[in-house]
């Protein structure tokens, strides 16, 4: 087995897979200069991602798999793009140096936890994230933050939306998470409402994007509200099939942005890949726990974006017209997304990141063999 320099490990099962399916063009990409391998716990999740790139995938189901793996590939520095509870296996070993990428950037209060204290380093996006940890975490060292962007935001994956004469909102919800603290979903609570009001906006197309979660969510009121957004775009299609009315339940959201005119959708990271890539263009935010001012401090983005909740979901209509045709909010967008991404622009990210990677590369060589204790076989992880 040939020995890699970076892996990316990743431990859940196929339903979160697409946490780490966004990194994989970026990975293939360092793959050219820092052989990648990736690594598996599930594997069903590694017949996913095999058929998605040309990066070796490795599959260690038990820990002492992972501590052979792991002492055979002999790698530098290992990404993470979740918080896995099965993350702390995988960090146990020594002669790597580990890495937090995520797979998003959000205001989510799981964006800023005490598991960033687990990892030598944690990628950021930029100002946001760091001024989040700060607020969010007590002893924590900010020196382990490296503003790298996002990286796959800078691909360019090519639209399954045709062309429309007509104006395109997306409605672009997401899930309901693990835990209450960390529910941002609008699909129960005024998701519909939001649907019909899209639908009676004029001349609109209506694309309705949910965050793949929702396909298996186990909560009832979700499922429910699911599959009623899901006829009402089903009867919209076949009340107007000229208007080109859409569910797309799989595949990238951001292949679905661009020939996007306004985007509607709750906390998440969807809501920020749109400030980063369609900052000209409108969005809405949606405030499931009705808190105003909690949303203004905890989300900035909601500062340049029009709010809304079950309380004024009856005048969006009007509202979204509104805004097809008077964007009031553009010039705010912009120092928004500086405040998120620095002054990068479409490319740079994945630069920073590379870059990133190489240096920590280096780094973990020179800490290596500034240790002659960790120099030998008996470095390997144990439990």
């Amino acid at each position: 087995m040939n020995q890699v320099s970076v892996v990316a490990y990743f431990a859940d099962d196929p339903t979160r897979t697409y946490q780490l399916i966004q990194w994989l063009p970026v990975l293939d990409l360092l793959h050219e200069t820092h052989p990648v391998g990736i690594v598996v716990r599930d594997p069903k999740s590694a017949v996913v991602l095999a058929g998605r790139t040309s990066v070796p995938v490795f599959t260690a189901e038990s820990f002492p798999e992972l501590t052979a793996l792991y002492a055979e590939l002999d790698a530098k520095v290992v990404l993470y793009c979740n918080n896995s509870i099965l993350n702390f296996q995988s960090l146990l070993d020594g002669r790597s140096l580990h890495v937090h990428i995520n797979h998003g950037e959000s205001d989510k209060q799981s964006m800023a936890s005490n598991n960033a204290k687990a990892y030598d380093r944690v990628f950021v996006a930029g100002e946001a994230a760091v001024q989040r940890h700060v607020a969010g975490l007590l002893e924590f060292d900010t020196s382990r933050l490296v503003r790298t962007g996002r990286p796959p935001l800078d691909l360019h994956p090519i639209s399954c939306l045709a062309p429309s004469p007509r104006r395109t909102v997306l409605y672009a919800p997401t899930w309901e998470g693990d835990a209450e603290y960390n529910d941002y979903t609008s699909v129960d609570t005024i998701g519909a409402d939001i649907v019909r009001a899209i639908l009676d906006v004029p001349d609109v197309r209506l694309v309705y994007k949910p965050h793949p979660k929702l396909a298996t969510s186990v909560t009832p009121a979700v499922r429910e509200a699911q599959h009623d957004i899901l006829t009402l775009v089903g009867a919209a299609v076949r009340r107007e099939p000229a208007a080109g009315h859409e569910a797309i339940t799989a595949g990238d959201i951001l292949a679905v942005m661009p020939n996007c005119d306004v985007m509607v959708t709750d906390v998440s990271s969807v809501g920020l890949d749109w400030l980063y890539l369609r900052t000209e263009r409108p969005i809405f935010v949606t405030d499931r726990h009705h808190d105003a001012e909690r949303l203004r401090q905890e989300v900035p983005v909601s500062r340049c974006a029009d709010v809304i909740d079950d309380v004024d979901v009856a005048d969006l209509t009007a509202l979204i017209a509104s805004r097809l045709e008077n964007d009031v909010h553009h010039l705010a967008r912009l120092a928004m997304r500086h405040y998120y991404f620095d002054d990068l622009q479409i490319g740079e990210s994945t630069g920073r990141f590379l870059d990133a990677v190489s240096e920590l590369a280096t780094l973990r060589d020179r800490l290596l063999r500034a240790a002659p204790s960790l120099d030998g076989e008996g470095a390997a992880i144990t439990a």
